[in-house]
């Protein structure tokens, strides 16, 4: 699937695993929090990343960190906007690269992708917004990366016990897929996320990394995104700065079983465990 964007730019999920560089612009999610406030020093990240072969910048102004991190002050529309805004305009000034807005709030995805932001990326695939979201991406033709998460990012981890975790999922985000097409999201233009840590236990999360390629419902690509969270470090016993090569191992694994895109905050050592990866062409394991 090849997804095509404004001014030439595309993302060909067929001819390798997308890379897509996380780049949060908040004071507190649960690994790069406070970083990047500054747009240009958000915008010489990005830069970085974009050398070290990130294919895709996912900006968000919201963090969605579960309460093990600490309680999240929710974030009003405006000073979303007035996070994420400037650093994508700051970006596009000096790169072609594709941008993802990663908001649940339709109107900061409009003022997003009309800054020069290509892609949005709803956590709550279309439903904290009651519609408005798929009305954005419909109107402007923006790809959506639609995921899976039980509850808010406040009570997500409240719940981590399923009867069928991956059928549960899959059949959240076909029933998901159905309803971006029929506001107008062509089935191309979808890619769907079964939501790591969000709202799933450690085994969970493991299975949902093995079971990657079940989730890929109407051919849409499936975006795993792991990188430095809880189930990783947890259980090796140390914290989120020390869980690279945990990260590494979920990413392999994830494209090993279908993954097509990878969220990743260590772009440059996820690039090159993964295109190793691709040219041994790991086969799904049992």
């Amino acid at each position: 699937m090849i997804w095509r964007l404004h001014r030439h730019r595309q993302i060909d999920f067929d001819l390798r695993v997308q890379i897509i560089g996380v780049l949060n612009v908040t004071p507190d999610s649960f690994y790069d929090g406070g970083r990047y406030v500054d747009s240009q020093q958000a915008a010489d990240h990005a830069l970085q990343l974009t050398d070290e072969g990130a294919d895709i910048i996912d900006i968000g102004g919201e963090s969605s960190r579960p309460p093990i991190y600490g309680e999240v002050a929710p974030v009003a529309i405006d000073e979303e906007c007035r996070r994420v805004v400037p650093v994508v305009k700051a970006i596009r000034r000096q790169s072609e690269i594709p941008i993802s807005i990663d908001t649940v709030k339709p109107e900061v995805a409009r003022q997003a992708l009309a800054a020069g932001a290509d892609i949005i990326n709803d956590i709550s695939a279309f439903e904290e917004a009651s519609g408005g979201m798929a009305d954005v991406a419909a109107q402007t033709q923006a790809p959506v990366i639609l995921m899976h998460r039980r509850g808010t990012a406040a009570t997500m981890q409240q719940d981590t016990q399923y009867d069928d975790l991956v059928g549960e999922v899959a059949r959240y985000l076909q029933a998901r897929v159905e309803v971006a097409r029929e506001a107008g999201i062509d089935a191309d233009r979808i890619a769907v996320d079964p939501g790591v840590g969000f709202g799933k236990s450690i085994d969970g999360n493991r299975e949902l990394i093995r079971c990657a390629a079940q989730f890929s419902v109407s051919g849409c690509p499936v975006v795993i995104g792991a990188s430095r969270k809880s189930f990783i470090w947890k259980p090796m016993g140390v914290d989120p700065d020390q869980a690279l090569e945990g990260s590494l191992a979920a990413a392999v694994l994830a494209v090993a079983h279908g993954a097509r895109a990878l969220r990743v905050h260590d772009v440059a050592a996820t690039v090159r465990a993964v295109r190793l990866a691709e040219s041994i062409e790991i086969p799904a394991l049992p």
